[in-house]
């Protein structure tokens, strides 16, 4: 399972938490502006905006987990078991297949506006990257700088959802996790008053009392409720530094410890990496299970006037300054 989320401060970010048991030897992917993609229902795309993500790369595809554009456009895919639902090619519709959504969207649209446009006349398609690698289950969030959407398709039809938290977990359905919402606006960042009785003399202990209640555990429905609060009242400073750490912290609050949930005979279900990306810059940042130290791919840094991607296979040992040596 997974968690993405976006991020403002002076600049702004947007990243997630890939959640699974094992890994795809996943890269850090540049696919420049002249890096031809080939659509297997649509027209190819030669000449577009560069993009950088997570990417599995199969046969010169990146299959991207998720990826900002170097307008700024955000997107990514995550984990929609038993509701997604891909449909047959349909006519006078951009038939594209779940792989093929991220560069779909990223490689020609430089916002959200722009994005929402191409929506209308999409259809998620059934199709398979290959026989290996059938379609993954998938629903995605997509943001600029300054809002996001969710889109969901399903048995009903193609889902468009604002998402005003800026916030993407698992099942269920994008607008029951908003509902769910309402559950918890007795939250408080602040210490709480005694409103059980006004005949008992109650103690705030703690600190910290206000979030009583506040989900720990892993499902998806709890992390949504867990990262959106914690998303919700983060403050951090306005530099690189401290707002790519508090975005950290961010996802930091719904990872997946190595031994929690049990996949099956050894398979534990762990985060296998966490991004942020500098939608302004376009610096993908990540860390990894085993690597705690943040790493950063600045895509400018290459010539994104290419036409082959380039790969940054991920640095995953533990990475650690010993002080007084």
């Amino acid at each position: 399972m997974c968690t993405a989320a976006t991020y403002y401060t002076k600049d702004h970010y947007f990243g997630r938490n890939l959640d699974l048991e094992y890994s795809y030897q996943e890269t850090v992917t540049i696919t420049p502006r002249n890096y031809p993609f080939h659509f297997r229902k649509g027209t190819d795309i030669t000449n577009h905006y560069a993009i950088i993500g997570m990417a599995y790369v199969a046969n010169d595809y990146p299959l991207y987990y998720d990826a900002i554009n170097e307008k700024g456009l955000g997107m990514a895919g995550l984990n929609f078991p038993g509701n997604a639902d891909y449909k047959e090619k349909q006519e006078n519709k951009d038939n594209i297949a779940p792989f093929e959504f991220i560069p779909w969207v990223l490689s020609q649209c430089s916002n959200l506006e722009e994005a929402k446009k191409l929506l209308e006349k999409i259809n998620i398609a059934k199709i398979d990257f290959s026989e290996q690698l059938p379609a993954s289950p998938l629903h995605w969030v997509i943001a600029d700088k300054e809002h996001a959407i969710t889109v969901e398709s399903v048995k009903e039809g193609l889902k468009i959802y604002d998402n005003p938290v800026g916030i993407l977990t698992n099942n269920p359905t994008f607008d029951m996790h908003l509902f769910n919402l309402n559950n918890y606006m007795h939250l408080s960042t602040e210490q709480p008053t005694n409103h059980f009785s006004k005949m008992l003399n109650l103690d705030t202990y703690s600190r910290g009392m206000g979030a009583l209640g506040l989900p720990g555990d892993l499902s998806s429905a709890s992390r949504f409720v867990k990262a959106t609060f914690t998303k919700m009242n983060s403050i951090s400073g306005d530099s690189e530094s401290e707002s790519i750490s508090q975005f950290f912290h961010i996802l930091g609050s719904v990872e997946q410890q190595r031994g929690c949930v049990h996949m099956g005979e050894n398979q534990y279900e762990i985060t296998i990496y966490s991004s942020c990306c500098n939608m302004d810059k376009g610096i993908y940042y990540y860390t990894t299970y085993e690597n705690s130290q943040i790493t950063g791919v600045d895509m400018y840094q290459e010539n994104l006037e290419g036409t082959m991607l380039v790969n940054y296979p991920l640095i995953k040992g533990q990475q650690i300054l010993m002080q007084n040596k």
